[in-house]
């Protein structure tokens, strides 16, 4: 009776064993980026040696000030507004980049805390209007002092965000409102930043609700694309 007892006992231990080092196996090919795939079908941003004690600050766009691009129905009824899209995205992206291994702050439209902000790196993000037009567009300072550094940002941009969503740069809808954007001239003018129109909520509607994850992966990836350049321009 008695060894049973103890084969019964070694036996429950073997298996308190095993689903432990499977658990630790799962975390570490989680933060590898080697996880199950979500819902839809993007694999968890694994660690990013570049990205890792990094700065990223987030602007999701018109938070804390007013509700952005309004769409409404036939009767008036609100659809969609912009500040939720902006603040979704903002959150999913602050998750993907601190997987990376980065330290992230979301800040509303008009944060205290941009006066004079020494970041890594900085995006606001925002969504276009209902019109039933689709693409993307982002733009940096026009009077930036780092202006070599800020193409880079604006090039990583260009390349992965569309890589990851499909969605095309929509041309000559870049406004002064973006290369003169308020937050550019509050910020350390040495932080590199970008404005990201993330899509239209008419002809994008679709994928800025229903696939913000994807989006989510587009800015991250962008941010991670100059994290990594700006790695390899160091000395």
């Amino acid at each position: 009776m008695r060894h049973d007892a103890l084969n019964q006992v070694s036996r429950i231990f073997l298996v308190i064993l095993l689903v432990s080092l499977a658990g630790i196996l799962l975390i570490i090919a989680q933060s590898l980026g080697f996880g199950l795939p979500d819902a839809s079908g993007i694999r968890p941003q694994g660690v990013v040696s570049a990205a890792w004690n990094r700065q990223v600050a987030l602007i999701s766009g018109h938070a804390g000030s007013d509700s952005g691009a309004v769409c409404e129905d036939a009767n008036g009824a609100i659809l969609l507004t912009e500040a939720e899209i902006n603040a979704n995205v903002a959150r999913l992206v602050a998750e993907r980049m601190r997987r990376a291994g980065a330290d992230v702050v979301i800040l509303d439209e008009y944060d205290a805390r941009l006066q004079g902000l020494r970041s890594d790196v900085l995006i606001s993000l925002h969504a276009d209007s209902c019109i039933d037009a689709s693409g993307y567009k982002a733009a940096i300072h026009a009077y930036t002092i780092i202006p070599e550094v800020n193409r880079r940002l604006l090039a990583c941009i260009d390349d992965a965000y569309p890589a990851a969503t499909g969605l095309t740069h929509h041309p000559n809808t870049v406004t002064h409102n973006m290369t003169e954007y308020h937050a550019f001239r509050r910020i350390d003018p040495n932080t590199p930043a970008a404005i990201l129109e993330m899509g239209f909520l008419g002809g994008d509607r679709a994928l800025l609700t229903g696939q913000a994850a994807m989006v989510a992966k587009g800015v991250s990836d962008a941010l991670l694309c100059f994290l990594e350049g700006e790695k390899a321009q160091t000395p």
